[in-house]
Formats: C-alpha cells, structure tokens, sequence
C-alpha cells in the first residue's frame, strides 16, 4: 500500500514536470509566432507552421506504423473539431501579433474554464453551484483584463478571447471524438486544420505571400518545432500522472507567457492585467481541486 502510494506521487511528481515543461515550451512557441508575424503575412505564418506540423504527425504515425486516414477522421464530432480549431488557431494567432503577449496568454487560460461550463451544457456533466461561481468569477477576471467600455479597451483584445473559445470548443469536441482516433491523427488532423485557416485567410485579407527572410524562416520553423514538442511533452504529462494532479499546472503558461512579454517584447502590466489574471487562476484551481474532491467523494 505504501509502495502504491509513494509510486502515485512519483507518477504524478513526473506527470507536473511534463505539463509545466509543455506550458513552458507553448509559451515560447506564442512568442516565435509573434516574432514572425510581424515579418509575414498572418495566413502565411498559419500555412506554415499548418504544413510543418502536420509533417512531423505524419511521419510518426507512419513510423508507428498507423494509417493517415480512417473513416472517423470524417465524423461528425472531427468536423466539428476541425472548425473550432480554425477559429481558435487563426483568432489566436491574430491576437499575439496584434496584442501583447501577456494579454493574450492571460486570456487564454480561461479555456478550461468555458470547457467545463461546456460540458455541463452540452454532455450534461454535474457542475454544482460552487464551481458556476468559481467559473462565473473566472470570465469576469477576462472581462476585467479586457475593460469593455472603458478607454483600456481595445477591439483587439476580442481575438483573444474568440481564439480562446474556438480553444475551448476544440477540446469539447475532442472529448466526443470517437476512441479510435489517436492522439497522432488528431494532432496531424489539428495541423492541418491550421493550413486551412491560413489559407482561408489569406484569400479573405488578399495578401500575397512574400519570400520569408532566413531569419524569419528560423522563427517559423521554431515555432513548428516547439509546437509539436509541446504536444508532445502534453500527452506524456496526461499519461504520466494523474489528470486532477497534472492539469493545474497548465496555470503556469501564464508565468512563462507574461515572463517572455515582459522580457522579451518590453510589455507591461497592468493593474487590471494583475486583477484579472488572478480571478482566471484562481477560479480555475478552484474547480480542479472541487473535481478532485468530488471524485474521491
């Protein structure tokens, strides 16, 4: 029994270092992307790093040895993903290369948040009284960051927040994809997604594309690279440790996120930016550590 335990919290020691590792390394992929968009076209960026990714899930699943198509990529929740992952994909990566960095990473983290509501409504998952409020207290913590009718405010920041939902619906729908489908194909299939947003939107902004500099060929490829990485780190902390022990510390990107704004891009914070990141967190630990203790109950 000691044995069991002591190998739990090794498990779940193990599983935190993943998740704050993957946290740490999307963070740095954000800041690439921002990097880069400043240098290319949005669409091209998304065409890109769409195209880089999808290569690197391919040839995984080719070398486990798994087919690049069933018939469940085609069903109905898949079609779902894939739309949501267009918008979140697309609106997020507009928001890093129009707002800051620590802004949009803040308001990403109210994610898991909006998933949970959404589970409630949509799967008819229990979500008592205590955790509406703890989610309710987490979307005014975006309501504050973004500071609608204020002079704070900026229409910017709205991409933000539908790139964190079209996140949110992703991950709803990920939750009814059918159990055949590996976490490969989803990331190939997410990636592609990817490549049809930037498209989509290059056609709609009418932007030609340009010849990128080595330098910025470098931001790109970093971000492919860190992105997939990310993933990667993500799905062994999933696997390593317990889900209600690892996934608190997805909160962390928020460090790292606002870290590299500040440092790197010379971004400031704010009083409403401080406020609002603290509603978002702590409600989301909130209804982590309710989850847990309903779980054990």
């Amino acid at each position: 029994m000691i044995l069991h335990i002591a190998t739990d919290r090794r498990s779940n020691l193990l599983g935190s270092i993943w998740m704050i590792a993957a946290m740490a390394i999307f963070a740095i992929e954000d800041s690439f992307l921002k990097a880069a968009s400043e240098m290319l076209p949005v669409g091209q960026v998304l065409v890109i790093l769409g195209l880089g990714g999808a290569a690197i899930f391919a040839f995984i699943a080719l070398v486990n040895k798994e087919p690049l198509f069933i018939a469940d990529v085609v069903s109905r929740p898949m079609c779902i993903r894939v739309i949501f992952e267009i918008f979140g994909r697309l609106f997020y990566v507009l928001a890093l290369s129009l707002i800051p960095l620590s802004a949009a990473t803040v308001i990403l983290q109210a994610t898991p948040l909006v998933v949970v509501a959404g589970a409630a409504l949509i799967f008819g998952e229990k979500v008592g009284w205590r955790r509406w409020t703890a989610i309710c207290v987490g979307l005014a913590g975006v309501v504050v960051i973004v500071q609608p009718g204020t002079d704070g405010f900026s229409v910017l920041s709205l991409l933000a927040v539908i790139g964190m939902l079209g996140f949110a619906g992703r991950d709803l729908a990920s939750r009814a994809a059918p159990a055949a489908l590996s976490t490969t194909l989803l990331g190939l299939y997410g990636f592609l997604s990817i490549v049809v947003a930037g498209g989509l939107f290059s056609v709609w902004e009418a932007v030609p594309f340009v010849q990128p500099s080595i330098e910025t060929s470098l931001y790109v490829l970093a971000a492919v690279v860190a992105g997939a990485t990310a993933y990667a780190c993500l799905m062994k902390a999933m696997r390593t440790g317990e889900v209600s022990a690892v996934t608190p510390f997805r909160y962390s990107r928020l460090l790292f996120g606002t870290a590299i704004g500040l440092v790197v891009f010379g971004e400031q914070l704010d009083l409403a930016m401080l406020v609002g990141s603290g509603l978002i967190v702590v409600s989301g630990l909130f209804i982590f550590w309710r989850g847990r203790q309903l779980g054990e109950a």
